[in-house]
């Protein structure tokens, strides 16, 4: 559940286009033209060796794989820690993985996973059910900065260590995501991480798991380096380093790969366009466009006075002009959307069309709710003198959000708004944010298979550090939310 963001109740969203391309490089990463390959060329069993060069658009925090919520340390623990199953990436169904086997209930209630009994951390100790229970006990405990991964489990009573290779977990009411919740947790060390502060942990810096890399090297602002793990006990990895170049300028990091020394990243759309649709471009690189399941969003913290009035939300929605954002800076590669789930996915209703571009009745809103007289410079206030300006929060660096951000700026000065664009690096921005330190901010959030929005919309989320950052609260979406967790049959759940 590599899953971060926060919410708001009008949603301003859209899925980008992902451009993804891959270079050809070895170890030296200096290779500046594809190889020939021969028309009779057939593959053949991979070969041992070569590093994989790719970017990472920001630095994590650290990587403790449960008190950091981000997509950029989610890559990194990926690949160093294991779970107890897998996901087929054709068919979303879960399989074996560090349980060889597991058996549920007829009553949906209790869990029973059979361990590997050959699986072991990559500094040499064995993974029992022992380690699996520390890694429930630890998202359990209310100490540990993890509200985001807390509430998949909060149903669950208890985590009981049947034997060194058999754990059984016990829940108080069913829950239609209890498997995939169980299967995709993380399993971490009790010999390593079972002594002291958990939230601030030396190993928070030098993580210890039973994935197929291990941490080799972390240059703060530079790069990660993830060697293969010649302790893993499953198929070893083919290739022996996976380098992440910490690169948080779009041109440059372009310009990095194109002086062949990284071999894969994803294009913002403008790149997309122009530099790599380019003939000399393509003859060096494979590209690949695909629909990413996320979106992008503006999110306005209801805990503001100036965001309390759902007409004032409205407004804001309704004088961003989304189909610009699409076909200009974009380029065509994005989808304007309704709602929080996938377009592809039934849960997503196809019926409902998104609040238009309208400055007119946005205006005619803002009356409404009381925003109508005029400061000397043209700013709206209300009857209380408070003049409607604000801030919002934007990645730095990142030349979509400050295009997305300008074309904002200058559509809300020309409806009396004044809104004042502050650039952080990630590690504030997300701090900010996750303290509920922000007027409104510019933000994306993933989603993962067999959705479900308690995490992002339910009341009990708007806690400091939880997912709903904005402060969504509705008692009705709340039951509504809470039913359907209770319901297995898809269809149903789908309607609710």
């Amino acid at each position: 559940m590599s899953l971060r963001s926060l919410f708001c109740s009008s949603l301003i969203l859209a899925v980008a286009l992902s451009g993804a391309l891959m270079g050809c490089g070895g170890p030296e990463g200096r290779q500046t033209a594809a190889p020939v390959i021969p028309d009779d060329f057939e593959p053949g069993d991979p070969e041992d060796g070569d590093w994989l060069i790719s970017r990472l658009p920001a630095e994590m925090e650290h990587l403790n794989p449960f008190t950091a919520p981000d997509a950029y340390s989610s890559t990194i623990n990926a690949l160093i820690f294991d779970n107890l199953l897998d996901v087929d990436n054709e068919t979303i169904e879960l399989q074996p993985h560090v349980a060889e086997s597991w058996e549920v209930s007829e009553d949906k209630l209790t869990y029973t996973f059979h361990l590997r009994d050959d699986v072991t951390f990559s500094d040499g100790e064995p993974l029992t059910a022992h380690d699996v229970k520390f890694s429930f006990d630890t998202i359990k405990d209310p100490t540990t900065d993890a509200p985001n991964l807390r509430n998949y489990f909060q149903d669950f009573l208890e985590c009981e260590v049947l034997d060194d290779h058999t754990v059984q977990f016990t829940a108080e009411r069913p829950y239609f995501r209890h498997e995939f919740v169980l299967g995709s947790l993380t399993i971490i060390p009790k010999h390593i991480y079972g002594e002291g502060d958990f939230n601030t942990h030396p190993n928070n810096r030098n993580p210890i798991g039973s994935g197929p890399y291990v941490l080799e090297q972390w240059d703060t602002g530079q790069r990660v380096i993830l060697a293969r793990n010649e302790n893993y006990w499953n198929e070893k990895p083919h290739i022996l380093r996976r380098i992440y170049m910490i690169i948080t300028n779009e041109t440059a990091a372009l310009q990095v790969l194109s002086r062949g020394e990284m071999d894969t990243m994803g294009l913002t759309p403008e790149q997309w366009v122009g530099r790599a649709s380019r003939p000399e471009f393509e003859a060096r690189f494979n590209k690949f466009e695909f629909y990413r399941p996320s979106y992008n969003y503006i999110g306005w913290n209801m805990r503001r006075p100036l965001f309390e009035d759902r007409r004032v939300r409205r407004a804001m929605t309704m004088l961003l002009d989304r189909e610009e954002i699409r076909d200009v800076i974009y380029h065509g590669l994005a989808q304007i959307t309704s709602g929080s789930f996938f377009p592809d996915e039934p849960e997503y209703n196809q019926d409902i069309q998104p609040w238009p571009f309208d400055p007119e009745q946005a205006e005619a809103l803002l009356d409404e709710a009381g925003w109508t007289g005029r400061t000397g410079d043209g700013i709206r206030t209300n009857e209380n003198g408070q003049n409607f300006d604000f801030e919002l929060l934007i990645v730095n660096d990142s030349v979509t959000a400050e295009q997305i951000a300008t074309l904002f700026q200058e559509e809300l000065r020309r409806a009396g708004v004044r809104m004042r664009i502050r650039q952080l690096e990630w590690a504030t921005f997300l701090e900010s944010v996750k303290s509920h330190q922000f007027d409104a901010s510019l933000l994306g959030w993933s989603l993962s298979p067999y959705p479900d929005p308690y995490q992002l919309w339910h009341s009990s989320q708007t806690i400091v550090n939880g997912s709903n950052s904005v402060g969504f609260i509705h008692e009705e979406a709340d039951q509504i939310m809470e039913d359907a967790r209770l319901e297995f049959d898809r269809d149903k759940r789908v309607e609710m």
